[in-house]
């Protein structure tokens, strides 16, 4: 069986760059304010509300969950505006890339590895930050965003169109993935996947099954840390290392 990486599906959001604190809630708070809103979610308030994936999803969650019943006008425009406030503070340039990831998107680009973007961030936002990101440089051949599909993460349809629009093999492929809906989104697609953690703390769910685990991508001044997987042969997670876990997965099915 041919284990060589042609594909790397990334999630945004917590997996290219810490994107949730920095300016996903910042943005939702300011919107609230704008249309006069009383609400004010703080940073634990807010990681419990990442279980619900999409944005205008969350809002929705929130208003039912605490008996306000927002129309689905309301919803949209409160959506708009936190957009609106998220492009703004994107453009202030105060996300940065996770460790490792801008060195390892390089790496795989050099060596020809086709590499897409699966998110369940809408179109706008993923263009505006891989523009501020990558400063001109876009790596990816596609993006599945929110608006390309009708079900998302947990569910696995944005992973199934990816592989679909790609036609990669999935034993060729890696998904990085960072939250409990990715991973059992990618997982669901039957997608070999790495679990890197964001800045956000998860207890994985007890249903998933995962066979490699790092604490993050490593680069030469910070040890990369694998939980479970491959051993590393550098201080860092490189096209090798990802070859090296297809091919421990391949072996474990034979």
């Amino acid at each position: 069986m041919n284990t060589n990486l042609e594909g790397v599906y990334w999630d945004l959001d917590g997996t290219i760059a810490n994107t949730e604190l920095e300016a996903h809630l910042p943005a939702f708070n300011y919107a609230f304010n704008d249309l006069g809103i009383n609400w004010n979610w703080d940073i634990n308030k807010y990681i419990q509300l990442l279980s619900i994936n999409g944005g205008k999803n969350r809002i929705s969650y929130y208003s039912k969950s605490n008996n306000y019943d927002l129309s689905n006008d309301v919803i949209i425009k409160i959506h708009e505006r936190k957009q609106f406030h998220y492009l703004q503070i994107i453009k202030k340039n105060t996300v940065k890339f996770k460790t490792g990831v801008f060195r390892l998107i390089n790496e795989l680009h050099r060596k020809k590895v086709r590499q897409f973007i699966v998110t369940s961030s809408s179109r706008n936002q993923v263009d505006l930050l891989i523009e501020y990101l990558f400063d001109g440089f876009n790596p990816f051949e596609f993006i599945i965003s929110s608006e390309d599909v009708e079900l998302k993460k947990p569910n696995p349809s944005p992973f199934l169109k990816a592989v679909q629009l790609s036609g990669i093999k999935k034993n060729n492929s890696i998904v990085f993935e960072d939250s409990n809906p990715g991973l059992k989104s990618s997982l669901a697609a039957k997608l070999p996947t790495i679990f890197v953690p964001s800045n956000i703390p998860i207890a994985i769910d007890e249903n998933i099954k995962l066979n490699c685990i790092l604490d993050s991508l490593g680069d030469e001044n910070n040890v990369a840390n694998v939980i479970k997987g491959p051993k590393l042969k550098k201080s860092y997670v490189d096209y090798n290392f990802l070859n090296d876990y297809l091919i421990l997965i391949s072996n474990a099915k034979n």
